[in-house]
């Protein structure tokens, strides 16, 4: 690490939110409200091409704090699951946290964690600060003692207008919990509770003479399905004012069998438009809710001076199909839906204000963009490229900045069963390599919706050429265990 003053370098805010699509904070449509992620795009930068390595939780959660690729940390599905390839990060394995706590930073952690059944965030130079849940880590009570205190038990609520998949969508005894109203006040919601405890966490910086500078991390559990929200969020949007997203058109004609499995298997086959609606506007009315916490935390920052020292980043682990090719949650189905996400970057005096980055990024670069703002060396292990080019450029390239033009993603299976996809995007195009079925290829300017396989259209072969060879590229270059057939196969196909 180079010689630094300590207390010159900045704070750092991370804002992770769970499953939250890429179009739901752009300006336009959908018509959703998001006036914290609008100021920092409006006061910073926002980027129009950020995609996740993967799209499921775990595994996108271990390569940010990685800044790996999945196949190369390892943790290929979900920890939680008994079907889980591999439930802890392996050991050795350098995460840019504990860099950043070697370094002097003060590292502070509450929300969902999600990366490993047995490690908390405590095994990788964080002080977890609470509000886990149950289903994904149950790392403590924090919240259920805020809601006792409260005197709403989480257990004693009634929930009302409740959505399940199955047979019955007002009946949980065969499907899966998709959105309700809950009749709590917004104060006692977990999104409400994680914004006060990082509020705590800028108080007491602002407050205490410390040596370090600060890097706090809140993950929110939503807008992660079930869409369980308040009033007077739960009525926010009408359902009967949601239009249907273009690609709800879905015919799933030339595409993998698996798209149009996935209906059955998610239990959303005999959803209509009235019931995707409803969820959607639910789907909606959290991420409103959350929204609110970010500015919440923003005015905390205000009111306490720490803005101007504070770099504030939010994003997402994946994205949400909400109904989009009438799919519920994420799976082996690889469109911008779950993969795009939103990414919003503010450092005062640093960042120009209200600027856009069109340039392909990865979640997990944001690993290397930390360590290089605390002026920490990136491992030479990362697949991870700091950001600072386009944080200090104007959300450009520099004219010597080398880069590559296109993304690269990939799927290992869920609960589902294992099924291997890789994905190469630019901005124009996306391939994706399915090991067990047809291939696809996607025209995102004349297409955005992605319902046109080109594979086979011979208009598109040189095309198909240039992102089979570019797949194989990051295949290779990442030491991808699967470049050795998988590789051959693209070329062999070209």
């Amino acid at each position: 690490m180079a010689d630094v003053d300590a207390d010159s370098r900045q704070n750092v805010l991370l804002l992770l939110t769970d499953q939250e699509r890429y179009d739901a904070s752009t300006p336009g449509d959908p018509p959703v409200e998001t006036p914290g992620s609008d100021r920092l795009s409006d006061e910073g930068i926002r980027f129009t091409n950020a995609v996740t390595p993967i799209s499921i939780c775990t595994s996108a959660r271990a390569s940010l704090l990685t800044g790996r690729f999945p196949h190369r940390h390892g943790m290929l599905n979900n920890c939680h699951e008994p079907d889980s390839l591999q439930p802890n990060l392996p050991k050795g394995i350098r995460t840019f946290s504990e860099a950043l706590a070697d370094a002097g930073y003060d590292l502070t952690y509450t929300g969902k964690w999600h990366t490993g059944r047995d490690q908390t965030p405590e095994d990788f130079g964080f002080s977890y600060l609470g509000g886990s849940d149950v289903h994904h880590d149950d790392i403590d009570e924090a919240f259920r003692e805020y809601r006792e205190k409260r005197g709403t038990p989480v257990d004693d609520v009634e929930l009302e207008d409740q959505l399940y998949t199955g047979n019955d969508p007002r009946d949980g005894d065969d499907g899966t919990f998709v959105a309700a109203t809950t009749p709590v006040d917004v104060e006692e919601t977990r999104a409400y509770f994680l914004a006060e405890r990082t509020i705590d966490t800028i108080e007491a910086h602002a407050d205490d003479d410390r040596d370090g500078p600060f890097f706090h991390r809140t993950d929110f559990y939503g807008p992660h399905h079930p869409y369980v929200v308040p009033e007077p969020y739960a009525s926010l949007y009408d359902p009967d004012d949601i239009e249907r997203p273009d690609s709800y058109a879905e015919t799933y004609d030339g595409k993998p069998r698996v798209h149009e499995n996935y209906l059955a298997y998610r239990g959303v086959d005999g959803f209509d438009w009235g019931l995707w609606a409803e969820a959607i506007a639910k789907y909606w009315g959290f991420i409103t809710l959350i929204d609110h916490q970010l500015e919440r935390i923003f005015d905390a920052l205000d009111a306490h001076g720490l803005t101007d020292e504070t770099v504030v980043v939010h994003t997402s682990d994946h994205g949400d199909f909400a109904g989009s090719h009438r799919q519920f949650n994420k799976g082996p189905i690889m469109y911008d839906d779950t993969y795009r996400i939103p990414l919003q970057v503010r450092w005062p005096d640093v960042v120009d204000s209200g600027v856009t980055s069109d340039v392909p990024v990865h979640l997990h670069d944001l690993a290397a963009t930390f360590l290089e703002i605390a002026d920490v060396s990136v491992p030479e292990a990362f697949d991870s490229r700091s950001l600072l080019p386009l944080l200090e450029n104007g959300g450009d390239l520099p004219a010597d900045t080398e880069w590559a033009t296109s993304t690269f993603s990939q799927y290992h299976g869920d609960e589902f069963g294992l099924y291997s996809q890789r994905m190469v995007r630019t901005k124009r195009y996306k391939y994706v390599y399915n090991g067990p079925d047809i291939d696809e290829l996607y025209d995102l300017a004349a297409d955005p919706a992605e319902l046109q396989n080109l594979i086979d259209h011979p208009e598109y072969d040189d095309v198909r050429r240039d992102m089979r060879t570019r797949l194989a590229n990051w295949m290779d270059e990442t030491e991808d265990p699967n470049r050795v057939w998988v590789t051959g196969v693209l070329e062999d196909a070209s």
